[in-house]
């Protein structure tokens, strides 16, 4: 029995031990994975990915030159320019590179990687240098538009009141284009006159393009309201500007054949010549403006006399529907295309201010006839165009509606 206690013993002692070695070979291993993990810990990825950092040097296209004279003098060989012309001629023909424009070398660590070319404003042509192979492509830059609410009061003219608002001249010529046929901006406007519109402005990259068109505009000229709402036709896409109720601003002509200037003389039965020094009717309205002036036809019609004819010096007739003619005196040149019998449109240049003939200094002498009869451009009446179609009605109040509330918006709210 002794015996057997013995043995039992010697056989739990055994056990114990070996489950001891056991647990100390697997703790061992254990620690040894551990340490070979942490040995082979792999450092962290932006480490790894760094690139060298992408100078870029930035020229302005000169003209005259070429890209191999762009890029020779940057190291190039004309072997390799030749070579880059032509793998990217299938996108782009480097040999008309467009002068004025900005063209961006790519580099990395002194190393030419890359050639950007800006084609206009929208567009420039990007190519890859980095392999063997050449690629290029047209890329577009991010075009954006945004509606905006501009309001101005008049101190002395449309184009600085503008400006002041922190907006371009050509602002003020489209507010003048559109209400050009109820206001003349050369002798209407009045110190206080205030106008406030709603305008699509066009931004590339992220900076400012140009203005896409005016929405819809209020103008307040010597107490007067006058309102535009510009309106497209579903139909025919035809665009036109309309006030509230749906009547036309155009009329059948333009109040004035210049965009700014002023009135040096009016029309009338007696005035004393400033050449001949007799007195005789002055059946025009003299405008001052610098000399290359554009003249605008004030509507659409038929040139009858394009040409030199005495004391009138360079001067266009101009035959219009319902018995008009217009008269454009002391012209210096004719327009593009403007000949007897040529077909012009209202707005169109047909000539540029001058002094030819019997003229004291720059300006332009426009007459106006009805019916073989001279009348005062200024004071006449004109008939309106065609008002809005009455189909179209329903949709051009609801368009109406929105753009009246946006108008009325408080400047500090809408442009925030």
């Amino acid at each position: 029995m002794k015996m057997n206690h013995r043995k039992v013993r010697r056989i739990a002692l055994f056990c114990c031990l070996v489950v001891a070695i056991i647990l100390i070979f697997f703790f061992s291993s254990d620690h040894r994975r551990q340490t070979t993990k942490k040995e082979t810990k792999f450092p962290p990825a932006d480490v790894v990915l760094t690139e060298p950092p992408v100078k870029v040097e930035k020229l302005i296209v000169p003209a005259g030159q070429t890209i191999t004279d762009l890029l020779t003098t940057r190291g190039l060989s004309v072997a390799q320019i030749l070579s880059i012309r032509h793998q990217v001629k299938p996108v782009y023909d480097l040999a008309r590179i467009p002068a004025g424009r900005e063209l961006r070398l790519l580099k990395q660590e002194n190393q030419l990687i890359g050639l950007q070319l800006d084609l206009d404003a929208e567009r420039y042509l990007d190519i890859n240098l980095r392999q063997d192979q050449v690629t290029a492509k047209i890329v577009n830059y991010p075009v954006q538009k945004q509606l905006v609410l501009i309001e101005g009061i008049i101190e002395d003219s449309l184009i600085s009141a503008v400006n002041k608002a922190g907006e371009q001249d050509l602002l003020a010529l489209m507010l003048a284009d559109i209400f050009g046929w109820e206001i003349d901006f050369y002798i209407d406007l009045r110190k206080g006159d205030t106008f406030r519109l709603l305008v699509e402005k066009k931004y590339i990259n992220g900076h400012f393009s140009s203005y896409e068109q005016i929405r819809a505009a209020y103008f307040i000229n010597q107490g007067h309201l006058y309102e535009a709402f510009r309106f497209t036709y579903p139909d025919s896409g035809q665009t036109d500007y309309f006030d509230s109720k749906g009547n036309s601003l155009r009329r059948e002509f333009l109040k004035s054949p210049l965009k700014y200037t002023r009135v040096t003389s009016r029309f009338s039965l007696r005035r004393l010549h400033p050449i001949r020094k007799i007195y005789r009717p002055h059946y025009g309205v003299d405008f001052a403006a610098p000399i290359g002036t554009p003249v605008q036809a004030t509507a659409d019609g038929v040139v009858t006399f394009a040409g030199w004819n005495g004391g009138a010096g360079r001067m266009v007739k101009i035959k219009h529907s319902h018995s008009y003619e217009t008269m454009y005196l002391h012209l210096s040149r004719l327009g593009p295309g403007i000949h007897q019998g040529a077909r012009v449109k209202g707005g169109q240049i047909i000539g540029y201010v001058g002094s030819s003939g019997e003229s004291t200094g720059p300006h332009l002498d426009y007459r106006l006839i009805y019916h073989g009869q001279y009348v005062n451009p200024l004071s006449w009446k004109f008939q309106p165009a065609e008002p809005l179609k009455e189909q179209y009605r329903e949709e051009f109040n609801r368009q109406v509606s929105n753009l009246a509330w946006l108008l009325s918006f408080p400047l500090v709210l809408f442009n925030y």
